[in-house]
């Protein structure tokens, strides 16, 4: 996952890696300023140790011009520089970063190759104290620091490890540069009373082999050359750019929405893309990868052009009975003109939540409904019904939650819960458990019910595991979130079934699989559920509380 791939994009992480893992230790090594100058210096020899060396400054060196080289490059043959807010920023950091990091290059190891400055973090900070250098410089570490960090979380966010340890990680990224300007703070005012006061002045300039004028003034021609050639291929970076997009203009296709704008767009590109990268309103809640139908359109004027649909887009538009001119904007690539209708707009409106544009999750649904409510409360009154209802509710919700569900919606005497999990595997698990729970804790509240005079209340259970789609369903601003699809149908089917079968709860072969449950050695039964295509196998389970039995759990 991690290397997912070409050897540029390999090539990048690797080199920003290496990049952040100095700047890391070059943060650290700054803070030590808080304990003392020498703790600070000792470290710095040990890290010169390494980026000192010929191979490492090799490295090194070659780590930051492939970085920013490949950055570059990568920006210059976008297509459009419309990107996610979050990317954009990154970017635009990163291109900041060279401004001020040539200038510290120039000063440290350009001054200390050249002109045998002993480049200490004194020297530096006392070079720069009480001049706008220092404010520079500690928005460079801070510009860094950020980008470094983004490009850290957008590499390893789709690992498990990663979104478990984000909390932590979040605390340390804030830790390190604090840190690092704490020390910077604290050296700075030691070292600069130093110099202000003047007996150990000459001293210290000879310990640094303090730059001669005309070396600084070498130094900060260096400084004005390295800068320049930045600027000049970020000047290229932009001329490629532009070069490249008025090729592609000149052999674009146009295409016209209806109620909305001619724009005319690169060939080779979807017609999801084409409307995105004009900004025009687009749905496409599977993300444009043919799983939906949510961005079809109809073709008004061009269809002939376009190539028949591939079998995953013949499919999905017979799903939804499309007639011969509709077609799935995220598969087709226009090479002629077409005028398009889209089918479903998005409101515009930037109050809606990142979830409503949905996503699809392999989880576990639970419906669960009292039996015999209806003629238990009939002739009860009102308060009575409801105050049952939240006693009961009372007793059961907390087994939900407890095992990481959370409830989508009650429904009367019943409800509907899901479990929202990392995997498909936690998320069976957390639902086995979820109902076992809760078969104990109804055994319990019919006890008191007992105890009370009252009659115990029954249940019925459905456990399935699929395919679910989960977002903000509903209006703009009254949009609350929820699942739907086959998956809910097929548990709230199980459910009603365990009625006409007289058991607790029926447990579908997919969510025991999913939980690593050997199936084969469990009495599990086919139902033909009205709704649902194929016969669905699943286990009944006239007790709850004995689910553990059966399955074999020690200890439960």
């Amino acid at each position: 996952m991690l290397w997912q791939g070409n050897w540029i994009t390999r090539t990048r992480i690797i080199s920003g890696l290496i990049l952040f893992a100095f700047a890391f230790f070059h943060f650290i090594n700054l803070g030590l300023g808080l304990i003392s100058t020498d703790t600070m210096e000792r470290m710095q020899d040990v890290r010169h140790m390494i980026t000192r060396t010929p191979l490492g400054g090799l490295v090194l060196t070659g780590a930051l011009i492939t970085h920013l080289g490949l950055a570059l490059w990568r920006l210059a043959l976008r297509r459009s520089l419309r990107m996610p807010l979050s990317q954009a920023v990154q970017t635009a950091l990163g291109l900041l970063i060279p401004l001020q990091l040539l200038r510290h290059i120039t000063h440290t190891t350009v001054a200390h190759q050249n002109f045998a400055v002993n480049d200490t973090y004194p020297y530096v900070i006392v070079l720069m104290w009480n001049a706008p250098a220092v404010w520079w410089q500690s928005a460079l570490l801070l510009v860094v620091w950020v980008h470094g960090c983004m490009g850290l979380h957008f590499w390893l966010r789709l690992t498990d490890w990663w979104r478990n340890a984000l909390p932590y990680m979040i605390g340390l990224a804030v830790f390190i540069p604090s840190f690092a300007l704490a020390g910077l703070l604290t050296e700075g005012r030691r070292i600069y009373d130093i110099f202000v006061e003047g007996t150990e002045r000459a001293a210290l300039m000879a310990s640094y082999n303090w730059p001669s004028q005309d070396s600084f003034a070498s130094l900060q021609l260096v400084e004005t050359r390295l800068v320049q050639i930045f600027v000049f291929f970020l000047f290229l970076t932009a001329m490629i750019y532009g070069l490249r997009k008025l090729l592609r203009r000149r052999r674009s296709v146009r295409i016209t929405y209806r109620n909305g704008p001619i724009v005319v767009a690169e060939k080779g590109m979807t017609l999801l893309e084409m409307s995105r990268a004009n900004a025009i309103p687009h749905t496409a809640l599977c993300g444009g990868k043919g799983r939906c139908t949510t961005c079809r359109v109809v073709i008004e004027d061009g269809a002939d052009t376009l190539p028949p649909p591939s079998d995953a887009e013949a499919r999905s538009l017979a799903a939804v009975r499309a007639p011969q001119n509709m077609r799935l904007a995220c598969q087709i690539h226009p090479n002629a003109p077409l005028s398009v209708c889209r089918l479903f707009r998005p409101d515009g409106q930037k109050g809606r939540a990142h979830a409503s544009q949905g996503e699809e999750r392999q989880l576990a649904i639970l419906f669960l409904d009292m039996r015999g409510f209806t003629a238990r409360t009939s002739g009860q009154l009102p308060y009575d019904v409801v105050f049952l209802l939240n006693r009961f509710f009372d007793a059961i919700v907390p087994c939900i939650l407890n095992n990481g569900g959370t409830v989508d919606k009650y429904l009367g005497d019943g409800l509907l819960a899901v479990f929202e999990a990392p995997d498909a595997v936690k998320s069976a698990q957390a639902g086995l458990h979820a109902v076992t729970d809760i078969g104990r804790a109804v055994a319990d509240f019919n006890e008191t019910l007992l105890s009370e005079g009252e009659a115990p209340v029954r249940i019925g259970m459905g456990l399935h595991l699929g395919e679910v789609v989960i977002g903000e369903i509903g209006s703009s601003g009254n949009a609350p979130r929820t699942i739907i699809g086959d998956t809910v149908n097929a548990a709230s089917r199980l459910e009603a079934q365990t009625k006409e079968l007289g058991v607790e709860l029926l447990v579908s072969a997919q969510a025991l699989l999913a939980a690593g449950y050997d199936t084969q050695k469990l009495g599990l039964r086919d139902f033909q559920l009205r709704g649902v295509s194929a016969p669905l196998a699943a286990l009944p389970v006239r007790q709850t509380m004995e689910l553990p039995e059966i399955l074999d759990v020690p200890g439960h």
